[in-house]
């Protein structure tokens, strides 16, 4: 990971309360290139929902195949096995990753950050 990659340190709503009613500093979480940014500044984001979507990966067919699959149909992607899948936050390729089992459920594990340019 490179010194301009974005790391936010997860925090759960009794740690933030937490940070918030010291008196000392706040932690710095993150530096935009701009300043610093602190738990207190990031707060007002914490509650926006976002569109988080995993692919696993592609393929194009014609309508006319895709009305002729049924149960057990087998549809191949682009991908190989082990291959990292992508990680989008609305829409937009945010990581890369793996699947990973977690009780039972189907999860993601986060294996590399994708910064993306932005103009200044």
């Amino acid at each position: 990971m490179s010194d301009n990659d974005l790391n936010l340190t997860d925090l759960d709503d009794d740690d933030m309360a937490a940070a918030m009613a010291k008196d000392e500093p706040e932690e710095v979480y993150a530096d935009d290139g701009k300043g610093q940014i602190t738990a207190r500044e990031l707060e007002a984001v914490y509650d926006i929902p976002v569109q988080v979507s995993a692919v696993l990966g592609k393929t194009s067919m014609q309508v006319s195949q895709l009305l002729k699959l049924g149960r057990g149909a087998v549809v191949e992607l682009d991908r190989k096995v082990g291959e990292a899948i992508d990680i989008y936050v609305n829409n937009r390729l945010v990581a890369r990753g793996e699947v990973v089992i977690v009780d039972e459920r189907l999860g993601v594990t986060m294996t590399e950050i994708i910064k993306a340019d932005r103009p200044a």
